[in-house]
């Protein structure tokens, strides 16, 4: 069996991976933001797909599930994601329509800058020009004027990108699953245990409902549970971290207004904790983006900890004063599936040619879905 010294292909490489023709069977394990839409990917390039997951589509335990996911171009000097998020607008918007479902929400998104020079956002500036997506600069009067509900004291500027927001995180997921289904692929509810290696190739998946399904190649695509399925290969690889998101209910006399407010993203260096106001009406959101502690995706408790609350308290308190004193009405764990670099993983089994990982979405993974889907059928669909 292979060692952990397995060092995968990033999405941005062109990898090795098996070809599929329109007479081949592939299993999609994992009904995700990256496994649902490619699923439906490879369905539409008239492939056989079977797509599996253990407990649903945005079910409570994914990362793909929650609420919302915010959805922004802003990479720094990486155009790679910039333009992949630039085509995942467009699919979004597409299949709103085709689906007659709401799912992205275009309140823009608030970049919050300490210092003159903020790499991350400066460094996508010519990228969002090549695309007329430009960005609006608002100093601190400016901020100040635009969002009072904003404690400015300590920011230089803002950047706002008002072609960005959020999306539907489950409910994207269900209607993938839905659109999946409705155009002739084919859905499974049960575990995927994988199957023997021999002679270059997986020789089928054992299901927790008793089957045994046999595919001419299997993508993996499930997210944190990937180093748990392959831990020889993928175990220091994919890595699962726990993630923490706080709903706190806003002053009643002022909820249209903190509803009203952007997507924000606090560019601290540290933190970089970031916002969705509104969500369905569930309240004011509060995302915390350091990696957090080891998490067991399958068995960890879905309970907050204590001081990483505390410290998001102070945070909100200072940077949203109207806030200071405003309850917990819900908060969620975020299981994230970090890559070593951040990158999105996109490799085979170095033991099975017809086994391939998609994952590593390192808690930035969900915008991207359709088009790294569309990406993902285009490798491997020839």
């Amino acid at each position: 069996m292979a060692t952990n010294t397995f060092a995968p292909t990033s999405v941005q490489a062109t990898p090795d991976l098996p070809i599929l023709g329109t007479s081949s069977h592939v299993a999609v394990i994992g009904a995700g933001a990256f496994g649902g839409w490619s699923a439906l990917s490879l369905l539409r390039k008239g492939i056989k797909v079977t797509l599996i997951d253990a407990w649903g589509a945005g079910n409570s335990r994914s990362s793909s599930g929650d609420e919302t996911r915010v959805i922004r171009s802003t990479y720094g000097a990486n155009s790679f994601y910039f333009d992949m998020n630039v085509r995942a607008l467009e699919l979004w918007k597409e299949h709103e329509q085709r689906w007659n479902k709401k799912l992205f929400y275009n309140t823009g998104v608030l970049w919050l800058c300490y210092e003159e020079k903020t790499p991350i956002v400066d460094d996508s500036i010519p990228f969002a020009k090549r695309h007329s997506m430009e960005y609006e600069y608002l100093s601190k009067s400016d901020l100040q004027k635009k969002y009072p509900l904003v404690q400015t004291d300590d920011l230089h500027h803002g950047w706002l990108d008002s072609h960005g927001g959020y999306l539907k995180a489950r409910e994207s997921c269900q209607a993938v699953l839905e659109g999946f289904i409705a155009e002739g692929g084919t859905y499974i509810q049960a575990f995927v245990q994988p199957g023997q290696i021999s002679s270059g190739s997986m020789q089928g998946v054992q299901l927790s409902n008793g089957t045994h399904l046999k595919a001419d190649a299997y993508i993996f695509a499930c997210g944190s549970w990937l180093g748990y399925l392959f831990p020889e290969v993928l175990g220091n690889v994919i890595t699962c971290s726990k993630q923490e998101a706080y709903y706190f209910g806003v002053p009643r006399s002022q909820s249209r207004q903190y509803d009203a407010m952007p997507v924000w993203v606090d560019v601290d260096g540290q933190d970089f904790y970031y916002g969705i106001p509104g969500n369905a009406n569930r309240g004011f959101k509060i995302g915390v983006d350091r990696r957090g502690a080891k998490f067991d995706p399958t068995d960890g408790e879905r309970i907050s900890d204590p001081a990483v609350l505390a410290h998001a308290r102070a945070f909100i308190a200072h940077r949203f004063p109207g806030l200071k004193d405003a309850p917990l009405v819900e908060s969620r764990v975020c299981p994230y599936e970090n890559s070593p670099d951040g990158n999105f993983v996109l490799d085979k089994h170095p033991e099975a040619g017809n086994v391939v990982f998609l994952g590593g979405g390192s808690g930035h993974g969900f915008k991207h879905g359709p088009a790294l889907g569309e990406h993902v059928a285009a490798v491997l669909g020839g």
